[in-house]
């Protein structure tokens, strides 16, 4: 909440409570005739109507109020003894001036410094010391680092382009369909067996292979498949009809 959302409604004044300031500070309110009592008394009934205290508008009501009290006051003995005034009151005025003009940059750091907090949001800093070792080790730098020539020279290695790497060592197995389909005819020898079995210790491209193989025969009416569960086992069988097998759109496909 701002000071400037305070209303009073006082007998000398009626408006938000930094017109009164204003007002003060330029001599149009008579500060002697103005009650602070009412003031205060003003600030927490609009507190309670809040139902909630904000800390630094309340700190900076009671700086503001504090500057007027001291203020009236010396404008009150002004009139009984003059000895007893450090300052004029035209100083007293400017004083109080100055401690809201403080008052402000203070409370515009603050709020300078809670935008900086909230950006490191998330943010975690090493609270714990470095270890013993690394507090006594002193890392010199390495001999002729700080020699103009040898960093010349390390940035440029920077920039050469790096050998090509040879992939010659680097075998790629290859497999063809017809080799496939010759493997599974001869299983096929026996009746039936499992895809797992057509492919067991074969790596990814012979097994890539392999399913298409399977599905040249089954195109081709030679086979037949069943599959009891998804991602479960293929039970391949040698089709008895001689029949050529239905798109495979329609029969379904292989899950696995």
């Amino acid at each position: 909440m701002s000071l400037a959302a305070l209303e009073l409604d006082l007998d000398v004044f009626s408006g938000p409570f930094d017109l009164l300031l204003t007002l003060v500070l330029r001599e149009e309110v008579d500060l002697l005739e103005l009650q602070l009592a009412e003031v205060v008394l003003a600030y927490l009934d609009h507190l309670e109507s809040r139902g909630e205290l904000d800390l630094e508008t309340a700190t900076e009501f009671i700086v503001l109020i504090a500057a007027l009290l001291e203020l009236k006051s010396r404008l009150m003995l002004s009139g009984e003894d003059e000895e007893l005034l450090d300052i004029e009151p035209e100083q007293a005025a400017e004083e109080l001036l100055a401690r809201m003009l403080d008052a402000r940059r203070y409370r515009a750091a603050s709020t300078h410094l809670t935008e900086l907090l909230s950006g490191e949001h998330g943010v975690r800093f090493r609270e714990a010391p470095p270890p013993p070792h690394l507090r006594r080790t002193v890392i010199q730098p390495e001999e002729g680092s700080q020699d103009p020539a040898v960093l010349g020279e390390a940035i440029g290695r920077l920039l050469l382009m790096p050998p090509t790497i040879s992939v010659r060592h680097i075998a790629t197995p290859r497999v063809s369909v017809a080799e496939r389909l010759a493997h599974l005819r001869g299983l096929l020898t026996r009746g039936s067996f499992s895809f797992d079995e057509a492919v067991a210790g074969a790596d990814r491209m012979t097994v890539a292979v392999t399913l298409f193989a399977l599905l040249e025969l089954y195109k081709r009416g030679e086979v037949d498949w069943s599959q009891g569960e998804c991602f479960g086992e293929i039970a391949v069988k040698a089709r008895t009809d001689g029949a050529e097998a239905p798109p495979l759109a329609r029969a379904g496909g292989i899950a696995g």
